[in-house]
């Protein structure tokens, strides 16, 4: 019998009666007098996914996941549920109320995110490429009274046991073993949780957080990068998470096939909580398949083999995956969401040619990641293919769960506010509001009245607004260079230099000019066998490209990588820096 076999069995020891026999109550005791007595109303909650999709398809995989021990390990929906319940009942026996979340993509940071929502307490998941004591900042200041984290990173830690001594550390081995030698404390608290489940009364997900009295009240906090000040916990609320989801299954088209969605993790869960894309897979009934690392011959081989059909990933990963030896282009399509900084034409050219379509978004943390998408309009297939992937690469129309996305004009009173023409010409900064904006910011609310002024949520990304009603990222507004009085978008200049067939990615910055004032200089790395030279990029920029003569660099430096963050955004500020001399800087 394997360790899953065991877990199940040993699992049904401590369930009085079987999933489908377990009823969700819409109401509970003690709700809000305005929603007793209405019988079409329940409030929108997501913990509920994971307990209907085991109740649906209970045998069907809900986890396929390379083990740190290199095991194939396959848990059923059934066997998830039955953890995440496990840990539910763990963190209600101790009374834990902020759960802290340090793991990269496994099994348990999937299966704690439902266990702790299910427990009614509030996750917070940290990217654990951050500093240490940024790290140590961010579960102190969101209030963590307990931690779950994988082995790999508990070294992590240090500073925060120095600054909050004796908070617990549930520590997760990531093996394909759930009890005995291989196994580790977060699997005994989910066997604890279940035992403690079964003394008393075994009620199961009957008497978890299924649904929740208030869906305003706070689900998670996903903190910021903090690569200029201190991370800010972004609030998302049970309502938030559950129509991002939703949108997030129609606009990646999640269900759109006859068979099941296999999702590739190559997103960091701890990103804006996996841009909701652990509730929005599950409540398809998907399989997720985990990865510890981001691996190009690994993916490639879960692409052919496996059959993914969706994975999200930042354009950074979707040129180096293309670039990889084992890309060949797929039997059957793959839909790809992209989103991070500004993908290039000439990017989703290569993706389409190896049947990888993408899924063009736009978002923010404060969002719960996407929040518009580039829609891709039937006639486009008429237009010449370079103008169609240029329509392609824009960051369109607001999701369907969310308000339309405006374009307005910049250095207003907080109160003012004033769209730009729609002439794909005037440049203005791209606000949000509805379902799917954040709260605010957790214990700031000075940073929460700056992020919602006038009424509407700012993104602080500079963009026009086309004819047909989509919006165009240009950049964030330090990353216009004004040369000579006219304005280079820096990501214009790295999509049109990123056509070179020798350049695999581009990075554009400001430099000073004692004449112009500022000019742009330009860092590319190079495809492999390639050999190029930076007076041969401005040479093709001058003679052979599209570049208007403005705004041909008059610097380009061949390097071996470009500085990135955790999430696959190009690092300006260390370009900068760069720029400026400091070679160090990271």
């Amino acid at each position: 019998m394997s360790p899953l076999d065991r877990l199940q069995k040993l699992a049904s020891h401590f369930t009085s009666t079987s999933p489908t026999a377990e009823p969700i109550q819409s109401i509970r005791e003690g709700d809000s007098h305005e929603y007793n007595h209405r019988h079409n109303f329940h409030t929108l909650s997501p913990t509920s996914f994971l307990w209907r999709a085991a109740c649906i398809e209970p045998d069907a995989t809900a986890i396929y996941h390379i083990t740190a021990n290199s095991k194939i390990l396959r848990r059923s929906y059934a066997e998830a549920a039955d953890r995440a319940r496990g840990l539910a009942y763990y963190l209600r026996k101790h009374n834990y109320k902020r759960v802290g979340i340090l793991s990269t993509n496994t099994p348990a940071f999937l299966e704690s995110l439902f266990g702790i929502a299910a427990a009614g307490a509030v996750s917070v998941a940290v990217n654990y490429r951050l500093k240490t004591d940024d790290i140590a900042y961010i579960f102190q200041h969101s209030d963590c009274d307990i931690i779950i984290a994988d082995l790999e990173f508990v070294e992590l830690l240090g500073a925060y046991k120095k600054l909050v001594p004796g908070t617990p550390i549930l520590v997760d081995n990531d093996t394909d073993a759930t009890e005995g030698e291989l196994s580790g404390p977060f699997d005994d608290a989910v066997l604890e949780g279940l035992q403690y489940d079964h003394q008393n009364g075994g009620k199961g997900w009957a008497d978890l957080e299924t649904q929740v009295k208030n869906e305003e009240d706070l689900m998670a906090l996903a903190y910021t990068s903090g690569t200029t000040a201190r991370p800010k916990g972004v609030e998302y609320t049970y309502r938030g998470v559950y129509l991002a989801a939703l949108g997030n299954i129609i606009e990646s088209g999640l269900n759109y096939h006859s068979g099941r969605a296999k999702y590739l993790w190559t997103l960091p869960m701890f990103h804006a909580t996996g841009w909701t894309f652990p509730w929005a897979v599950t409540a398809v009934r998907g399989t997720h398949y985990c990865m510890r690392k981001i691996d190009y011959p690994q993916i490639w081989r879960l692409l052919k083999e496996e059959g993914i059909t969706h994975f999200n990933a930042a354009p950074t990963v979707n040129t180096l995956l293309c670039a990889a030896k084992e890309a060949e282009r797929l039997e059957n399509p793959v839909r790809v969401t992209v989103a991070a900084s500004p993908p290039t034409a000439h990017l989703f050219e290569q993706m389409m040619n190896l049947n990888l379509l993408p899924v063009h978004v736009y978002g923010l943390t404060e969002t719960y990641g996407p929040i518009t998408k580039g829609y891709h309009m039937p006639e486009w297939e008429e237009i010449p293919l370079k103008e169609k992937y240029a329509k392609m690469a824009r960051q369109g129309h607001g999701f369907v769960v969310s308000q339309p996305a405006r374009v307005i004009k910049p250095e207003q009173p907080d109160d003012v506010l004033i769209d730009v023409e729609r002439d794909g010409k005037e440049i203005g900064e791209i606000v949000f509001g509805g379902n799917i904006c954040a709260k605010g910011y957790y214990k700031d609310a000075e940073a929460t009245k700056k992020l919602w002024a006038g009424g509407v949520n700012h993104s602080g990304d500079l963009a026009v607004w086309h004819p047909d009603g989509a919006i165009q990222i240009l950049d964030r507004a330090k990353d216009i260079i004004i040369s000579g009085g006219e304005n280079i978008s820096s990501v214009a200049l790295e999509s049109m230099l990123a056509t070179h067939p020798s350049i695999l990615e581009v990075g554009v910055v400001a430099v000073a000019d004692s004449h112009w004032g500022e000019r742009p200089k330009a860092y590319v790395t190079v495809k492999d066998g390639e050999n190029l030279k930076g007076e041969d990029v401005i040479d093709w920029a001058k003679h052979k490209s599209d570049i208007s003569k403005f705004m041909v660099p008059r610097e380009v430096e061949v390097i071996r990588e470009l500085p990135k963050t955790s999430t696959g955004k190009m690092k300006k500020n260390v370009l900068r820096e760069w720029a400026k001399g400091n070679k160090d800087a990271k």
